[in-house]
């Protein structure tokens, strides 16, 4: 029953997901995840490339259509994080707790550069926070531009991938290419994830009065 329930679905996306509109789809939920992280834009990409390797649309566009959303999207967060700047300095100077994680941020920034916005954009809700903050500490734009587009690029491409390689590997069997699909990024996220956990276990270890 189970099982059904899963084909059935894995079916309806995989109609959905067929449609040449469905490019716009991953643009416009791109562009939405980068600011407010609550839409699954990995999830999107990953079905343009199931879909892709079955022959819909061509590789290239779905990537192309990921990169542009969370591109602007990206842009439209350091817009927000710029025109919050002013609030927040003056919350900075009253509060101490609020200065003190803009000092992080800074800090974040100037020792891990650009490499920390290829990064934070395979963490939901990480590249958000890290773009606004861009934009509130002013940072440099055309440094802020130059590394989202590698960024995106980078991500969006490993996004629809991981759908067109599973995709092509079970062309008769669109619900184990979602399955395959999904299983891959979700393993990659978690690996992410345990990584950041340790680094930040190690950090605080070695830096108690912090």
């Amino acid at each position: 029953m189970f099982a059904g329930i899963i084909s059935d679905f894995t079916d309806k996306l995989d109609d959905f997901s067929g449609h040449w509109w469905f490019l716009l789809v991953i643009l416009a939920i791109a562009f939405f995840d980068s600011v407010v992280p609550i839409v699954p834009s990995e999830t999107c990409v990953i079905l343009g490339g199931v879909a892709a390797a079955q022959g819909h649309y061509p590789l290239f566009a779905v990537i192309g259509a990921g990169a542009v959303g969370a591109f602007l999207g990206d842009n439209a967060a350091y817009e927000l994080g710029l025109k919050a700047k002013p609030w927040f300095e003056r919350r900075a100077a009253a509060r101490e707790k609020t200065r003190k994680r803009l000092d992080w941020a800074k800090e974040q920034i100037a020792d891990r550069g650009g490499l920390l916005l290829i990064t934070a954009r395979f963490i939901p809700g990480g590249r958000t926070a890290l773009t606004v903050s861009s934009g509130i500490t002013h940072q440099r734009r055309s440094w802020f531009i130059g590394w989202i587009t590698a960024a995106v690029l980078i991500w969006a491409t490993y996004a629809a991938l991981l759908g067109f390689i599973g995709g092509k590997a079970f062309e008769d069997d669109h619900t184990k290419a979602f399955i395959v699909a999904f299983g891959s990024a979700l393993g990659v996220n978690l690996v992410i994830e345990l990584v950041r956990h340790f680094r930040k276990t190690s950090h605080a270890v070695e830096n108690p009065s912090e």
